[in-house]
Protein backbone atom coordinates (compact mmCIF):
# COMPACT_ATOMS: atom_id res chain seq x y z
CA UNK A 1 0.00 0.00 0.00
CA UNK A 2 1.48 3.40 -0.79
CA UNK A 3 1.38 5.90 2.12
CA UNK A 4 -0.20 9.15 1.13
CA UNK A 5 0.82 12.42 2.63
CA UNK A 6 -1.27 15.91 4.05
CA UNK A 7 0.81 18.12 1.28
CA UNK A 8 -0.63 19.62 -1.44
CA UNK A 9 0.52 18.71 -4.72
CA UNK A 10 1.06 22.28 -6.00
CA UNK A 11 1.80 25.67 -4.86
CA UNK A 12 1.11 29.20 -6.65
CA UNK A 13 3.65 31.88 -7.21
CA UNK A 14 1.69 34.09 -4.84
CA UNK A 15 2.46 31.58 -2.06
CA UNK A 16 5.71 31.19 -2.69
CA UNK A 17 6.04 35.37 -2.43
CA UNK A 18 3.69 34.85 0.85
CA UNK A 19 5.93 32.60 2.44
CA UNK A 20 8.88 34.71 1.28
CA UNK A 21 7.24 37.95 2.50
CA UNK A 22 6.34 35.83 5.63
CA UNK A 23 10.12 34.93 6.38
CA UNK A 24 10.83 38.70 6.21
CA UNK A 25 13.43 37.84 3.27
CA UNK A 26 14.73 38.98 -0.08
CA UNK A 27 14.64 37.13 -2.89
CA UNK A 28 18.30 36.31 -2.96
CA UNK A 29 17.91 35.20 0.83
CA UNK A 30 14.79 32.81 -0.06
CA UNK A 31 16.95 31.39 -3.09
CA UNK A 32 20.25 31.48 -0.94
CA UNK A 33 17.93 29.24 2.07
CA UNK A 34 16.50 27.54 -0.67
CA UNK A 35 19.66 26.75 -2.15
CA UNK A 36 18.51 27.80 -5.69
CA UNK A 37 18.88 31.29 -8.18
CA UNK A 38 17.40 34.17 -7.08
CA UNK A 39 16.08 34.34 -10.94
CA UNK A 40 14.19 30.88 -9.99
CA UNK A 41 12.72 32.37 -7.14
CA UNK A 42 11.34 35.03 -9.66
CA UNK A 43 9.89 32.53 -11.86
CA UNK A 44 8.06 31.11 -8.93
CA UNK A 45 6.52 34.22 -7.63
CA UNK A 46 5.79 35.39 -11.46
CA UNK A 47 4.22 32.58 -12.10
CA UNK A 48 0.44 32.09 -12.29
CA UNK A 49 0.35 28.16 -12.99
CA UNK A 50 0.56 25.49 -10.83
CA UNK A 51 4.00 24.79 -9.90
CA UNK A 52 4.70 21.69 -8.98
CA UNK A 53 7.71 19.63 -8.18
CA UNK A 54 10.10 19.93 -4.25
CA UNK A 55 9.25 23.64 -3.87
CA UNK A 56 5.60 21.99 -2.97
CA UNK A 57 7.20 19.93 -0.36
CA UNK A 58 9.57 22.72 1.13
CA UNK A 59 7.07 25.55 1.35
CA UNK A 60 4.53 22.84 3.63
CA UNK A 61 7.79 22.86 5.76
CA UNK A 62 8.46 26.11 5.69
CA UNK A 63 4.68 27.73 6.68
CA UNK A 64 3.96 24.47 9.44
CA UNK A 65 7.20 25.23 10.80
CA UNK A 66 8.74 29.07 10.11
CA UNK A 67 11.35 28.81 13.24
CA UNK A 68 13.05 26.61 10.86
CA UNK A 69 14.91 29.12 8.53
CA UNK A 70 16.35 30.81 12.18
CA UNK A 71 17.19 27.36 13.50
CA UNK A 72 19.26 26.76 10.54
CA UNK A 73 20.97 30.34 9.86
CA UNK A 74 23.90 30.41 10.73
CA UNK A 75 25.32 33.01 13.20
CA UNK A 76 28.66 35.48 12.38
CA UNK A 77 32.08 33.71 14.91
CA UNK A 78 33.20 36.02 17.00
CA UNK A 79 35.33 34.21 17.95
CA UNK A 80 38.72 33.35 15.33
CA UNK A 81 38.59 29.84 14.21
CA UNK A 82 34.96 27.73 12.96
CA UNK A 83 35.11 24.07 12.83
CA UNK A 84 32.19 22.47 10.88
CA UNK A 85 31.19 19.05 12.60
CA UNK A 86 29.96 17.07 9.63
CA UNK A 87 28.18 13.89 8.83
CA UNK A 88 28.50 13.31 5.05
CA UNK A 89 27.17 16.71 3.78
CA UNK A 90 25.01 17.39 6.78
CA UNK A 91 26.61 20.45 9.22
CA UNK A 92 26.02 18.42 12.74
CA UNK A 93 27.59 20.81 15.13
CA UNK A 94 29.17 24.36 14.49
CA UNK A 95 32.31 24.90 16.86
CA UNK A 96 33.66 28.78 17.27
CA UNK A 97 36.94 29.03 18.80
CA UNK A 98 39.79 30.89 20.45
CA UNK A 99 42.58 29.16 21.15
CA UNK A 100 44.63 32.47 22.81
CA UNK A 101 41.53 33.14 25.50
CA UNK A 102 40.47 28.99 25.38
CA UNK A 103 36.77 29.81 24.63
CA UNK A 104 34.61 27.33 22.78
CA UNK A 105 31.24 28.41 21.90
CA UNK A 106 28.62 25.72 19.53
CA UNK A 107 25.52 25.31 18.03
CA UNK A 108 23.89 22.27 17.17
CA UNK A 109 22.17 21.47 14.14
CA UNK A 110 21.22 18.27 14.29
CA UNK A 111 18.84 16.69 17.54
CA UNK A 112 20.36 13.60 17.89
CA UNK A 113 22.99 13.76 19.61
CA UNK A 114 24.78 10.84 18.36
CA UNK A 115 25.64 13.10 15.38
CA UNK A 116 26.76 15.89 17.83
CA UNK A 117 30.30 16.85 18.20
CA UNK A 118 30.07 16.87 22.28
CA UNK A 119 26.78 14.63 22.67
CA UNK A 120 24.35 16.12 25.00
CA UNK A 121 26.99 18.43 26.36
CA UNK A 122 26.21 21.88 24.95
CA UNK A 123 28.42 24.41 26.45
CA UNK A 124 32.35 22.57 26.47
CA UNK A 125 34.92 23.73 28.15
CA UNK A 126 38.13 23.99 26.04
CA UNK A 127 40.04 20.92 27.64
CA UNK A 128 36.64 18.88 26.08
CA UNK A 129 36.99 20.49 22.80
CA UNK A 130 40.80 19.75 22.99
CA UNK A 131 39.91 16.15 23.36
CA UNK A 132 37.19 15.83 20.59
CA UNK A 133 39.83 17.19 18.46
CA UNK A 134 42.21 14.01 19.30
CA UNK A 135 39.38 11.83 19.14
CA UNK A 136 39.53 12.53 15.86
CA UNK A 137 42.97 11.94 14.78
CA UNK A 138 45.54 8.60 15.20
CA UNK A 139 46.67 8.45 18.78
CA UNK A 140 49.22 10.37 19.73
CA UNK A 141 50.84 6.45 21.06
CA UNK A 142 50.81 5.28 17.59
CA UNK A 143 53.11 3.27 16.20
CA UNK A 144 56.17 5.16 13.71
CA UNK A 145 53.72 8.40 14.44
CA UNK A 146 57.26 10.18 13.30
CA UNK A 147 56.38 8.94 10.15
CA UNK A 148 52.69 9.04 9.70
CA UNK A 149 53.38 13.05 11.04
CA UNK A 150 56.24 13.13 8.22
CA UNK A 151 53.76 12.10 5.79
CA UNK A 152 51.49 14.62 6.44
CA UNK A 153 54.45 17.48 6.83
CA UNK A 154 53.77 18.18 10.51
CA UNK A 155 56.91 18.32 12.50
CA UNK A 156 55.07 17.42 15.97
CA UNK A 157 51.90 16.08 17.26
CA UNK A 158 49.07 18.58 16.97
CA UNK A 159 45.71 17.67 16.73
CA UNK A 160 44.33 20.81 14.86
CA UNK A 161 46.76 20.59 12.84
CA UNK A 162 46.56 17.05 11.88
CA UNK A 163 42.76 17.50 11.07
CA UNK A 164 43.69 21.13 8.86
CA UNK A 165 45.11 17.71 7.02
CA UNK A 166 42.93 15.01 7.27
CA UNK A 167 39.78 16.91 7.62
CA UNK A 168 39.47 14.59 10.94
CA UNK A 169 38.27 11.45 9.02
CA UNK A 170 38.73 8.14 10.61
CA UNK A 171 37.97 4.76 8.73
CA UNK A 172 34.80 3.45 8.27
CA UNK A 173 33.39 7.25 9.72
CA UNK A 174 31.34 9.50 7.92
CA UNK A 175 32.08 12.23 9.94
CA UNK A 176 34.81 14.89 9.12
CA UNK A 177 35.55 18.55 10.06
CA UNK A 178 35.85 21.82 7.94
CA UNK A 179 38.00 24.13 9.30
CA UNK A 180 37.50 28.21 8.67
CA UNK A 181 39.69 30.81 9.46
Amino acid sequence: MNKKYVIGSYVLGKDIHRTRKNLNMTQQEFADFLNCSKRTIQEWERNKKPIKGIIVTLLDIIQRNPDIVEKLTLKPNDLKVRLYYMYENIVCTVIDVDEISRKVKIKNYIDNALFRAFGINNEPTFEEYEEFLESRCFPKERDKIKLELKKLNIPFYDPFMIIEKTEGRMAEDKFWIKIER
